[in-house]
């Protein structure tokens, strides 16, 4: 059973999700996001959009460091932007 529950994620994961019109059911089937981050995800957005991945770290607590990477390597992206397009800028 845990196979086929990885093998549903693999077109999420080949593809970008846009985490400023993903849907909770996206959201929440991304692999380090529950229920709790995706609320906090969600109530963040419904104030305004995301700029970049900067703006989403500072705005929704848990989503900076190790956890944006791996969110990243799963294909989300923030205004359209990897996490790589903003660390090769510096």
């Amino acid at each position: 059973m845990r196979i086929l529950s990885t093998l549903a994620l693999l077109p999420l994961a080949a593809s970008a999700l846009e985490i400023n019109t993903a849907t909770r059911a996206q959201l929440e089937q991304l692999p380090g996001l529950g229920v709790a981050t995706t609320e906090r995800i969600l109530q963040a957005r419904s104030e305004r959009p995301f700029a970049d991945w900067s703006d989403l770290a500072a705005r929704v607590v848990g989503l900076r460091g190790k956890r944006a990477e791996q969110l990243d390597r799963q294909g989300l992206t923030v205004n359209g932007r990897a996490l790589a397009d903003r660390t090769q800028r510096k």
